[in-house]
């Protein structure tokens, strides 16, 4: 049986520092098992996936005064999370904020349930980081937008399954 694959919408946010913002996201079952990741969730109705990703941060973040900018990765993943498995194409948009107070009153139950806070990292804090964190390059991935810019066109990420 083939499993539709939820389309989903991530964020990239850098602040005026250059500063990413990541979830510490755990397994509700499992409050040992943690990771980071970037904010973001699957489309609603009729949603275009930019739509979705302002609306998804601003529910997990609290942050709307943002520049969504380009298309930067595609990612295809799959994943044990909360007694299900999820398969995702997920796309990662780059967003620029001056906002870096965060709120977390819009989370989702399941959210509330799986969500430990909000951190902005520097890509020297990311590089040196020993947790686990999704995408899994994403400290490569950061260095090279900074020192690049964006790409000219969105790079397929090799697909992650766990």
């Amino acid at each position: 049986m083939r499993v539709e694959k939820r389309k989903v919408a991530r964020v990239v946010l850098l602040d005026p520092e250059d500063r990413i913002l990541l979830i510490h996201g755990y397994e509700p079952a499992d409050p040992t098992s943690t990771w980071w990741f970037t904010p973001g969730g699957g489309l609603e109705g009729e949603e275009t996936r930019e739509q979705a990703a302002l609306r998804e941060l601003a529910e997990e973040t609290g942050i709307s005064d943002v520049r969504l900018g380009p298309l930067l990765w595609r990612r295809m993943c799959s994943f044990p999370f909360d007694g299900r498995r999820w398969e995702q194409d997920e796309w990662y948009y780059l967003a620029r904020t001056t906002q870096t107070v965060t709120d977390t009153r819009g989370l989702t139950g399941l959210e509330q349930r799986s969500v430990a806070g909000l951190r902005w990292w520097t890509s020297a804090e990311l590089s040196a980081a020993r947790e686990t964190v999704y995408p899994t390059r994403l400290a490569e991935l950061l260095r090279t937008l900074l020192d690049e810019g964006p790409p000219c066109t969105p790079v397929v990420l090799s697909p992650e399954y766990a």
